[in-house]
């Protein structure tokens, strides 16, 4: 069975995409650890197969692997460095491998060269990358990742770490599973999964690790609501809007100081248009630092990181009980959501369309909201069926391969179907429900196969070929 932690589907880390751009970066760092001498290597090349070779430049593959082939780390990289990293080393054709007293130690890389975009895919995953290091002796080293949605990253021919870690009090694998511990213990979702969290952490290290995730949430929001309005990276001229949106809801600009922006937030009148307008601009605000390779989380991937945060902050701003503790709770119970879709479906857009980003963040916020706002737990699974039942056969068709149309707005639309659905369980008799999680699940993975590839982040299909790059706008 697999033990899938709650930090395993939040990773914080740098946008774009978690699929290509994280899972590549993670797998550079990975291959890098694996080189028997770092000082020994005289030459590098990547090949990058299937999706992250049809959409890799509009990710920022090719920007992920360099920087982790050189050993940045991306939950610690300052995010504005990016540019002069990656300008320097196509300037100067050079990889820094290693740091000596005298100086770096590098090797010629060219990355319009090194970097080659195999138009072909590999059996097992569509996110393949091999990297090839040659060393002074002549031997070479040969690895191959898949990168296989939300920054979970698997090497080719090795078990899965997922596996092996400790036993946990409520192993759960489906939905069935994790409502009979919660009947049988009388547990809320949240006890159960922070009964298995506390199998790795002190309670005190779980909750200051929470916490330190939900001031991440926060502070990409913040961020994206005091950024300038100018356009995104990628030649689609898509202009930023959550800075002149939040001013306008606001009736001045949102503050630059995060305690002032909490005081202006907490002030506003909760009135019907006024929070749904809100809950698109914290979405918007969160995807546009993820488009501008800011710093985000990925939940479960960075292509849909703005719905956790845009219905949490629904939750902590616009409703009653908003409390330390049962913001940890939705983390708990977003996470597990998480995690069920990714042992028996997918998060990756690469082999299900939106459906598996979108799809199921809206779930997983429909979740936490349910049980934050006092439902049971059969309620709240109840949330997360009816969120994902209304995503299913969601496309993934991103114009010009970029994390920007339609992936931005979609965001909001996911996080005000979490809010819905969230709404409609706490309202509904569970025991009533014609639908279950699990065959929402199954039914979701059953899509995902039929879909044809165009549509899963290929930017063959949908939207990508209808509307011409040169003519796009936002």
């Amino acid at each position: 069975m697999q033990i899938i932690s709650v930090f395993d589907i939040f990773k914080i880390g740098v946008g774009p995409s978690s699929s290509h751009t994280l899972g590549p970066w993670k797998a550079a760092l990975a291959f890098r650890e694996l080189l028997p001498e770092l000082l020994e290597v005289v030459s590098v090349k990547v090949l990058l197969y299937g999706s992250l070779s049809k959409t890799g430049i509009g990710h920022g593959t090719d920007i992920a692997v360099q920087l982790g082939l050189e050993g940045f780390d991306p939950e610690t990289i300052e995010t504005a460095d990016i540019p002069f990293h990656i300008g320097r080393i196509k300037a100067n054709r050079l990889l820094q491998l290693a740091q000596r007293a005298d100086g770096p130690v590098s090797v010629p890389f060219d990355p319009a060269k090194d970097i080659i975009f195999e138009q072909r895919s590999r059996t097992f995953h569509p996110n393949g990358l091999t990297f090839i290091a040659r060393l002074r002796s002549g031997r070479k080293v040969r690895r191959t990742y898949y990168s296989i949605g939300g920054g979970f990253i698997v090497r080719e021919g090795s078990v899965s770490q997922l596996e092996t870690r400790k036993r946990i009090p409520f192993p759960t694998e489906t939905a069935e599973e994790l409502l009979h511990y919660c009947r049988s213990s009388g547990k809320s979702v949240a006890e159960i999964v922070r009964a298995n969290e506390l199998r790795e952490y002190t309670a005190d290290d779980l909750n200051a690790k929470i916490d330190r995730y939900l001031r991440v949430f926060a502070g990409v929001v913040h961020k994206g609501c005091i950024a300038p309005e100018v356009n995104l990276p990628g030649g689609l001229s898509v202009k930023r809007r959550a800075r002149k949106m939040a001013a306008r809801l606001l009736g001045a600009p949102a503050s630059s100081d995060p305690a002032a922006f909490d005081a202006q937030l907490r002030a506003i009148s909760p009135d019907f248009t006024t929070v749904t307008s809100w809950v698109s601009c914290f979405a918007l605000a969160v995807n546009e630092e993820n488009a501008a390779l800011g710093r985000v989380i990925t939940s479960p991937t960075n292509g849909a990181a703005g719905v956790i945060p845009a219905v949490l902050f629904y939750y902590r701003y616009f409703c009653k009980g908003a409390s330390p503790a049962t913001e940890r709770n939705f983390f708990l119970v977003a996470g597990e959501i998480g995690s069920l879709f990714k042992k028996n479906a997918t998060i990756s857009a690469a082999e299900g369309g939106c459906q598996a980003e979108i799809g199921v963040s809206s779930a997983m916020a429909a979740a936490a909201l349910t049980e934050a706002l006092g439902g049971t737990p059969e309620q709240t699974l109840m949330a997360a069926e009816i969120a994902m039942e209304h995503h299913l056969g969601l496309t993934c068709d991103p114009i010009g391969g970029l994390v920007q149309i339609p992936c931005i707005e979609r965001n909001a639309m996911g996080a005000m179907k979490a809010i819905t659905a969230a709404n409609l369980a706490l309202q509904s008799e569970a025991d009533d429900a014609v639908v279950d999680l699990d065959s929402v699940i199954r039914t979701m993975l059953d899509t995902a196969r039929a879909m044809h590839e165009d549509y899963k982040e290929t930017a063959e299909g949908g939207l990508a070929v209808r509307v011409s790059v040169a003519a796009a706008s936002c």
